[in-house]
């Protein structure tokens, strides 16, 4: 929805979308539509290899199910450094973030300029409804996933499908007690995870040095 609003506004901006290396079957399929639908080239956004294999190697290639802090470091290997690595030099960019998701996202700014690039949420305030209404009405590629359930979408072994009553992050990390639902794309974990975090990611960055 959102790279429908911005394509139509301006064409020729640049569509990104990062492959984790464990993103779902369906998630091909979604990218396939979205390129049929508009016409374009996603640009797909991956990990570095030398540090994928050092944190496997290390931690085990399931090493989010040991802690926030090592779900958090599979996190920023596969999708924040591969978004920081891309994100330099652009002035702005463009996201589906909505306050109605989740408790964490309840207060962001519908165009934040604390950091850089400037993150842009034209969604900010659109409840679900909203988001399905545009959608039927302009008749936009819905991900298969959608029909079986899954109201946020992640890497496939991270991701599973709600049932009623249980809101849309609910999918996601389900087996964490307490925890932020984030993966550190938007916001960081709690100070205590985010110390941890460090540590481990330097020593796998030490590892992936050739």
């Amino acid at each position: 929805m959102v790279l429908d609003m911005v394509l139509k506004a301006a064409p020729r901006t640049p569509v990104i979308t990062i492959d984790t290396g464990r993103l779902p079957d369906a998630m091909q399929r979604m990218i396939e539509a979205v390129e049929a639908r508009y016409g374009i080239r996603v640009e797909r956004l991956t990990p570095d290899a030398a540090e994928v294999a050092a944190m496997t190697s290390r931690y085990g290639r399931d090493l989010f199910r040991e802690g926030v802090p090592y779900r958090t470091l599979c996190c920023n290997v596969r999708k924040v450094r591969p978004l920081e690595r891309r994100a330099k030099g652009l002035g702005a960019y463009f996201t589906g973030l909505r306050r109605s998701q989740t408790e964490t996202r309840a207060n962001i700014d519908a165009v934040d300029r604390a950091g850089s690039p400037v993150k842009i949420s034209p969604l900010a305030d659109w409840s679900a409804e909203d988001v399905a209404r545009y959608t039927r009405e302009y008749g936009l590629p819905e991900h298969p996933l959608y029909a079986a359930g899954y109201a946020s979408i992640g890497c496939d072994p991270c991701t599973r499908a709600i049932v009623a009553g249980e809101d849309e992050r609910a999918g996601r990390w389900w087996w964490e007690q307490d925890a932020q639902k984030e993966c550190g794309l938007h916001f960081s974990p709690d100070g205590r995870a985010e110390r941890t975090v460090d540590v481990l990611l330097r020593e796998v960055l030490e590892s992936a040095r050739p």
